[in-house]
């Protein structure tokens, strides 16, 4: 077999995104389903002024210096970077999906803004280095940083495009290459859309097995396999020889570390991205619930005993806390959080991920901003236990359902959504609700996982709060060992 498999992959660096020691590299691949050219495409006019046909042409980086020994100048290569890069062009399935995983680094040789337009889209602090300058500088509150080690369309004169840029890359961008080995040594990358024909990464990629020998850290590449053109003796031997240079270059790539998932089609990376959201963030609980009283079976002393129970257990086993403060239920569960043992000051930021609702919205504009505040949170779970439901009507002067609950549902259920839903039923309200839509359809909240039993206990009015806690964290530890 070529390559690693498509699940050892997935296996293996889903543990890193949730450890948070993952990172991205993205080439032109990505780029070039949102409408914007591959480097072939881009230097096509630029061949015709030098008299030369784009298709003969291998060495497109000499093609550009060909072009700015004849014209003594870069100008017509800025021109082209500045029209073809400017472009409207839609963000993609595929960006959507990248800039939702828990990736805090990404690198790409791209020119275009496709990488930082997504992330600001997904409400994220972006830091993007264009220059060498801007590498050294630190920006606060930033959530990923971007580095363009070969420029940016907003500076056309600067980016790396003949010769002479590559050459005098190591001493003109330095700091980007500097940056790129730490980030190679500490992280595990995914490269994706992106060739390894490029001559800095090859050098970078070399300096790093030289220094490292045998200790070199594991990445990752996506390729597609060649298929066979047609079925004539020609187009048959065409494949075999492209397949044994494939064989070749993955070898080769193992020299720096490098592990290879080979794919048949490009589509397979939309559903490989799916995956990794789904498996991101199993290590994040969402709790969701509000509690104005309790009812006969399950009281508000109880309920609330339970809740703090909860924060603790979720902590000490090792998870991370997602909440929006839940009315009535949300300090006891913050409570029994920070009384884990397991719950530092250095580590609160990144375990217990608190988004409490805003109080000051106008009344025309709450439930637009509550329904995002809800995607928002949701978007960093992959388990949401929903307890109770219940909130007191002003208006009726009685204890109604909490329709909020009930929505948070419906967005971690959704198709953009990963969520695992985990409704402890004994606690009435809408959380029996929605205990009555899972238990009667598991198969399509956990496909073959088989939760049943654990199911029944969450609904039984016998059940302990040890019994049930015991029930929930069985639960995530079977989906957890389906999929991680």
């Amino acid at each position: 077999m070529i390559g690693i498999s498509k699940e050892i992959f997935m296996r293996e660096y889903s543990r890193k995104l949730m450890e948070g020691s993952a990172a991205l590299f993205v080439g032109a691949g990505l780029s070039q389903p949102a409408g914007y050219v591959n480097w072939r495409e881009l230097l096509n006019e630029i061949a015709d002024d030098l008299n030369l046909e784009i298709d003969r042409e291998h060495d497109l980086i000499a093609l550009a210096q060909y072009h700015y020994n004849d014209r003594n100048s870069r100008t017509k290569l800025n021109e082209k970077l500045i029209e073809e890069f400017t472009k409207n062009a839609k963000i993609t399935h595929n960006h959507n999906l990248i800039v939702k995983l828990p990736i805090y680094t990404i690198w790409t040789t791209n020119y275009d803004k496709l990488i930082e337009n997504s992330l600001e889209q997904e409400y994220k602090q972006v830091d993007v280095k264009i220059t060498p300058e801007s590498v050294s500088q630190f920006r606060p509150g930033t959530d990923v940083t971007v580095f363009k080690m070969h420029g940016d369309v907003s500076l056309p004169d600067k980016a790396v495009l003949t010769k002479d840029d590559y050459e005098n890359y190591s001493q003109n961008r330095e700091l980007f290459t500097i940056r790129l080995k730490s980030d190679l040594v500490s992280l595990t990358f995914l490269f994706l859309g992106f060739s390894f024909t490029d001559p800095n990464i090859d050098y970078i990629l070399s300096r790093i097995r030289i220094l490292l020998q045998e200790n070199k850290p594991t990445h990752y590449c996506i390729v597609k396999k060649p298929k066979p053109r047609n079925s004539t003796p020609e187009a048959e031997a065409d494949y075999e020889y492209d397949l044994r240079k494939l064989e070749l270059r993955v070898n080769d790539l193992k020299r720096f570390g490098i592990q290879t998932v080979l794919i048949d089609d490009y589509k397979e990376i939309t559903d490989i991205l799916v995956e990794l959201n789904r498996r991101a963030f199993m290590k994040n609980i969402f709790v969701s619930g509000s509690a104005d009283e309790g009812f006969d079976g399950f009281d508000h002393t109880r309920l609330l005993l339970f809740i703090r129970s909860l924060g603790y257990e979720i902590i000490s086993r090792g998870y991370n806390l997602v909440s929006g403060y839940g009315k009535g239920i949300g300090s006891d569960l913050v409570l029994g959080a920070l009384e884990s043992a397991y719950l530092t000051p250095s580590s609160i930021r990144n375990r217990l991920i608190l988004r409490p609702f805003p109080l000051t919205v106008e009344k025309e504009r709450k439930s637009e901003v509550y329904l995002k505040w809800r995607e928002y949170m949701l978007s960093f779970a992959g388990f949401s236990i929903y307890v109770a439901g219940n909130k007191f009507d002003p208006a009726k002067r009685d204890i109604v359902l909490a329709d909020g609950v009930m929505q948070e549902f419906k967005i971690g259920t959704s198709e953009s959504f990963y969520n695992h839903p985990i409704p402890v039923g004994v606690t009435g309200y809408v959380a029996r609700e929605i205990w009555e839509k899972v238990y009667h359809d598991l198969s399509k909240y956990y496909g073959p996982v088989n939760v049943a039993q654990e199911f029944s206990i969450l609904n039984e009015a016998k059940s302990s709060n040890e019994e049930l806690i015991k029930a929930i964290f069985s639960i995530i530890e079977k989906v957890r060992d389906k999929k991680v």
